[in-house]
């Protein structure tokens, strides 16, 4: 999923005096600048989404569960399954297979009822700081904007995006990412005004 953001802003704005002492206004020149930014190819199941989960001729194992702040849902038989960091059809697959070893080819779908999982959080000299959830992808422009924008002691260019993630030896890794907002509008720097992650902390000093 590709997202393309348009920003637009005056790049030139001229007063020339005339040689007959008359005053000229210079038209406004207007810039385009498009960024893409891709946002994750696949959304990864976490804590308190709901799921439809059905196994095809049999009700008794075909049911609506949440997942748990653990990342395990519950089922019958078979007991808990880790859910939370795959896919729905990755949670299938991780069903049917343990299914496997009380029947013969299991068939089972997962669809995603409720997403609940996909929160951000936006702290600090923003109007209304604290998580948000969204129903679908956030940009760091977009975040700010649900927290009420800026307070008037904001430090806009000091922005910093806290991300953390697991590393491949299981340790939580945080990375602090420094943002200027003039950089967002103007469509310019790095990273840019780049899709949030679950569980992302856009920091406002």
């Amino acid at each position: 999923m590709i997202f393309k953001t348009k920003i637009f802003y005056v790049a030139a704005l001229t007063l020339a005096l005339g040689p007959s002492s008359g005053i000229f206004l210079g038209c406004a020149q207007q810039s385009i600048i498009e960024r893409d930014y891709e946002a994750p190819g696949r959304f990864l199941l976490g804590p308190e989404d709901v799921l439809d989960i059905a196994v095809w001729k049999n009700t008794d194992l075909s049911k609506t569960v949440v997942i748990r702040p653990d990342g395990l849902i519950s089922l019958p038989i078979i007991g808990d399954v880790q859910a939370a960091g795959i896919t729905a059809n990755e949670l299938a697959d991780r069903i049917a297979q343990n299914l496997s070893q009380f029947s013969k080819n299991p068939s089972v779908s997962v669809s995603v009822k409720e997403v609940n999982s996909y929160s951000i959080y936006v702290l600090g000299e923003v109007t209304k700081p604290g998580k948000y959830q969204a129903k679908s992808y956030t940009t760091i422009l977009q975040a700010i904007s649900m927290a009420g924008g800026f307070t008037e002691f904001a430090k806009k260019n000091q922005l910093q995006l806290v991300r953390n993630r697991v590393n491949g030896d299981g340790r939580l890794h945080e990375t602090s990412i420094p943002i200027r907002y003039k950089d967002l509008l103007a469509g310019q720097g790095g990273p840019g005004n780049v899709v949030l992650l679950s569980g992302d902390t856009v920091v406002v000093p």
